[in-house]
């Protein structure tokens, strides 16, 4: 579930009181690597989690600094955080994002870069949790920018405080903190932190949003009371995933291969954001894609309830979506399987 907002007024650092209640729940693990940008929020995080981790039975911490290459003083910033992590008896590593860098999409190639590199060095550690600085101005961000591109309820969760990425746990304590007291507690710790331009550079989505937040904050929409409606989609999500899940039965193997079928017409009392949930499982099966690759949400809600009114007056009909053929029979059952090749530009499904 998302982070809930950590009730404080002002700007005030964070005591080493509200830090231990905030790694309460990374007590537990055998190692943390903490990711270190140089900026004040994961300059505050690594300050924080070190004093933390140096009472006795606490995890083992490391730390890395993912070096992009797109910037001359990128390198020479790496090692300025080499050296602060030295200050604290922290072991660090630079990580090299090497190679050719892509001309457009850029801030997107290299997060992806960043947490590959991440997640390869914490296995290699041993299984470390990835701990991040996210704060809940980034949370804020991250639901605008995905409510401008239209997500559903789950898109509009926000970042997940921990969340498991391929075979790397990834924790984020801070996410119900504002990013002013994150730059608070590294002045108070006396830290000096680096101001990435790219930060400020209105090329990039994130940072226009981040422009619009204090307007946004005038009317009443502020980043915390954005976290909030994140914590109440959580729950919502929840109780949808958990009816689904007991639905899931009827979502059963038909015929050779990996096809599936859904009886629809059994389904006809059920909301229609479970009926599409369940076709959306059926689509993440029969393509293989697990949550990868899936319509976005618009096709998917056309193509679903295309099918679930068909259903509903005992009508045929025949869809294809994710590489998936799905056919509707006239008792209202639905068969999903994988989509045959196309031939001379026209496909069997539309004949």
């Amino acid at each position: 579930m998302s982070a809930l907002v950590q009730e404080h007024p002002g700007n005030e650092p964070v005591p080493a009181g509200e830090a231990a209640r905030l790694f309460a729940g990374l007590a537990d693990e055998a190692r943390l690597l903490v990711a270190v940008s140089g900026g004040p929020d994961s300059v505050a995080l690594l300050a924080l989690l070190s004093e933390w981790a140096r009472r006795p039975g606490r995890p083992a911490l490391y730390a890395a600094t993912v070096d992009h290459g797109l910037r001359e003083a990128s390198a020479a910033e790496a090692e300025a955080v080499a050296a602060l992590c030295r200050k604290l008896d922290v072991p660090h590593a630079i990580l090299r994002w090497s190679g050719p860098k892509p001309a457009s999409g850029i801030q997107e190639r290299a997060r992806k870069a960043r947490y590959s590199l991440l997640a390869q060095h914490a296995l290699s550690l041993g299984g470390a949790v990835l701990v991040t600085a996210h704060t809940l101005d980034d949370q804020a961000e991250t639901m605008l920018m995905r409510m401008a591109r239209g997500s559903g309820p789950a898109g509009l969760v926000g970042m997940r405080a921990r969340v498991r990425k391929g075979a790397v746990e990834l924790a984020r304590p801070l996410l119900g903190l504002t990013k002013a007291r994150l730059i608070a507690t590294a002045e108070r710790h006396g830290l000096s932190v680096i101001q990435d331009p790219s930060n400020a550079d209105a090329r990039f989505e994130r940072v226009r949003w981040r422009g619009l937040l204090p307007l946004l904050a005038e009317e009443g929409l502020s980043s915390e009371r954005l976290a909030t409606l994140a914590s109440r989609l959580a729950r919502l999500e929840a109780a949808l995933a958990h009816r689904v899940v007991s639905l899931l039965p009827g979502l059963r193997p038909s015929g050779a291969g990996d096809n599936l079928q859904l009886d629809l017409a059994a389904l006809a009392d059920e909301p229609e954001e479970i009926v599409l949930r369940l076709i959306a499982r059926g689509l993440e099966t029969v393509a293989g894609t697990e949550g990868r690759n899936l319509p976005r949400l618009e096709r998917l809600e056309a193509c679903a309830g295309a099918l679930i009114a068909a259903a509903g007056r005992g009508a045929a009909m025949t869809r294809t979506l994710s590489g998936c053929v799905l056919a509707l029979d006239r008792k209202g059952v639905l068969t999903l399987s994988r989509e045959p090749l196309r031939r001379r530009g026209i496909h069997s499904a539309a004949r």
